[in-house]
Order: C-alpha cells, then structure tokens, then sequence
C-alpha cells in the first residue's frame, strides 16, 4: 500500500511520529485507567482502520516492521505509541525483529516507554542496545518509581522517565544515570487534576541535578485551552544527542549519537 511508508506524524510534543509494529495493550496501573491509546484505537477500529480490526486487542504487525528502514531523513520516533513493546503477550522474538530493525537505522532517535519494567530489566541483557534507542519508563506516581530501578539496571545508553500522567506528588526521585525527565498532565474524558506544585516539584530536581526537563501539558479535557506553560515558561529541554540530530540536518554529523 502506499501509504505504508508514509510517517505517522505525531502531535505528542517530545517525538515527531510513530512507529507501531505492536497495537493494544492491558492495563496494569493507575496511569493506564483512562488511556488514550485505548479511545484511539477503538475510534480506528470504528473507522476500518487494517491495523485495528482487533480494537484495543494485542496484535503484532509483522507487516510495520520495516517501515522505518524506508523513511530516509532523521526523524525522532516514538515506538510502540498504541501499545508496550514489553507486554507479555509480545514474545522475546519480536522484540528483537524491533530492535534489529532499530539497529539499522541509525539515522533515526527511537524512544521507547514501557510500564513493564520488570520484563524490561528481565531481557535487557539479550538485547541490542544501539545508541540510536533511547529507554524510558512511565512513573505515574510514587508506587511506580521501582520502574526507575528497573531502567536503571538496562544497558540502553540513554535513560528517561515519562511523569505522564502525573497523578501526586513524587519527592526525593532517584535521578541516577537519567537523562531526561518528561512530565504532563492526564488529557481527555474523566481527566484527573495535575497540581502545580507536583510539576514543579518534578521540575526542581531535575534542575538541581542538571537533568533536561520537558512540560508536556497541563491536560484536562481541553489540553489546549490550559496551554504548557509552567511557572510563565515553557520547558522544552531534550537531551543532549537531539543536538546532535539536528545539526545532521544540516549535513554536520551523524544522527542521534
């Protein structure tokens, strides 16, 4: 199809489109209660969509593999946004089609996100762990900072955490070999409050520790009227290796380390 190669651009402020070789999921925190990934892919299914005729249903797509390897220009890709690459229904094989196909193109940055983080530190050591693969977790609130360890413990050269939704306070983070800290607010129908003193909380460590901080948004059912100003301000810090990216623009270097 002819569409198939084309970038799914994406709205998420911190990627520029998405890959996703893996479709649905199931819920295993509270960040997961009013996914949005969820509503997408039901609204897909609605729509005829090929790849979501399963609904929210865990499906491969053996089929999306190797889009990326077709997409000439850098771009920043968010893996997996539909889904986790880390469930445990994707089997170990497939993971490594993904990272094989990630591994070849390095002119590509891949982000990845996971909630499985006990899975994640469980194969971390079979796999590829190329600079181009850039690991995060999802750390909701204060129950889920083991997920950090578990990061921690991978061997994906560049570590980031995704404070998304942010649904309480998370004091004292142990920010040890992470590269980046993402946090937002919940988005769309039964949205939950983020405070402000949590964002900025999130926002002064990572500043104590000269760690890149990202504010995605505030959220609610109109993210857009809410903005993503924090404290009169937007903080869009990425890490170091998207200079680099964007310097190969320009035909200087090459992409994401």
């Amino acid at each position: 199809m002819k569409g198939r190669w084309m970038a799914a651009n994406s709205k998420i402020e911190w990627t520029e489109c998405t890959w996703n070789p893996v479709t649905g999921c199931t819920k295993v925190s509270e960040g997961c209660r009013n996914c949005y990934a969820e509503r997408m892919a039901r609204r897909l299914q609605a729509m005829g969509q090929r790849n979501y005729r399963n609904g929210f249903n865990l499906t491969l797509h053996t089929h999306m593999l190797d889009v990326p390897l077709h997409w000439r220009h850098p771009r920043m890709i968010f893996v997996n946004s539909m889904s986790d690459l880390f469930h445990e229904d994707v089997s170990l094989d497939f993971i490594l089609r993904v990272f094989d196909v990630m591994q070849r193109a390095p002119q590509h940055c891949f982000q990845i996100l996971t909630k499985r983080s006990e899975r994640l530190a469980e194969l971390s050591p079979r796999l590829p762990w190329p600079d181009n693969v850039w690991m995060g977790v999802t750390v909701e609130n204060s129950d889920c900072t083991f997920r950090i360890e578990h990061l921690r413990r991978t061997n994906a050269s560049l570590k980031f955490i995704s404070i998304e939704p942010l649904l309480g306070p998370i004091h004292d983070i142990d920010l040890d070999d992470i590269d980046w800290v993402i946090v937002g607010g919940e988005s769309g129908p039964g949205a939950r409050p983020m405070r402000r003193e949590w964002a900025a909380d999130v926002r002064n460590q990572c500043l104590a520790r000269n760690i890149p901080f990202f504010f995605k948004q505030w959220g609610g059912i109109n993210k857009k009227a809410k903005g993503r100003t924090l404290d009169d301000r937007t903080w869009d810090e990425k890490p170091g290796p998207v200079m680099r990216r964007e310097l190969s623009y320009a035909g200087i270097g090459t992409a994401c380390g």
